[in-house]
Order: structure tokens, then sequence, then C-alpha cells
């Protein structure tokens, strides 16, 4: 934490050595006194013990198996429940499905179409000629008219 203290003292007393501006003199460049030097990566105040760790590493790796594992085991039983259902479904369905034959036509008495009751449609004559608002403009065209 000292370094830290010295470096915030030289940078305010450097500070009014500044321009009125706020930019520090030398073209415009900051030297090497005037910059804040942060203090070094934090220590790690907790201990690491190496032995208790290398004794709980596997029992950890252990767990993270077995429950990949468990995993694994119940999507394969939920796969196989999902398949038993379809065989299920699909056998319920081709006993319900029977085919049944068609009835025959009677070949013995004559076929008479009925006349429809719809009234016929009534023809309209083609429009050939094109309106103006359709027509395609060109520079040709309005040049000769």
């Amino acid at each position: 934490m000292e370094p830290l203290k010295e470096a915030r003292n030289r940078v305010e007393g450097s500070s009014s050595s500044d321009n009125s501006n706020g930019r520090t003199s030398g073209g415009g460049r900051r030297s090497p006194t005037n910059c804040l030097i942060k203090p070094h990566v934090k220590k790690n105040t907790i201990p690491i013990d190496l032995k208790l760790r290398a004794v709980e590493r596997p029992r950890f790796a252990h767990q993270v198996a077995e429950k990949r594992r468990l995993i694994k085991q119940y999507k394969m039983e939920r796969e196989r429940q999902q398949k038993l259902e379809e065989e299920e479904e699909i056998k319920r369905l081709r006993k319900e499905l029977i085919p049944k034959a068609q009835l025959m036509p009677y070949f013995d008495r004559p076929f008479v179409p009925r006349r429809s009751e719809k009234q016929p449609t009534v023809p309209r004559e083609p429009k050939f000629c094109i309106p103006r608002h359709k027509t395609i403009k060109c520079c040709r065209c309005h040049a000769m008219t």
C-alpha cells in the first residue's frame, strides 16, 4: 500500500505544475512520475491445502461421473418408454382401423343422371380494348403523337 500512497502524492504534487487547460507540460505527454502505480496482484490469503484437494478431487470426479451416468440411464429409460408407448399406439390404431370393403354398385338398375338444380352461367363478351390508364407509356409513343 505504501507505493500507492507515494504515487498519489507525486500526482497531487505535479498537478500544480499543470497548465490552466488541464494538460501537462512537455507536449501533452505525461512523465512516468505522473502515472499511478497499480498495486501488484492481490495475494491469496486463503492457504491452498494441496493434500486435502488431492483427496477431494477424485471424490468430486466420481460424483460427476455418477451424475452423468444417471442422466444417461434416465435418458435411455425415457426413450425406451416412449418407444413402447408408440408401439402400443400403433397396435391400437391397427385394431381400430380394420379395412372394410366398399359396397358393390347396383348393376341391375340403370344409372340415370339427374338434372342440375343450379342456374346456368351467363356468358360475357370479352373486352378487347385496353383502357388508357393501363397502356404502356414510352418516349417514342408520346413523341409521335
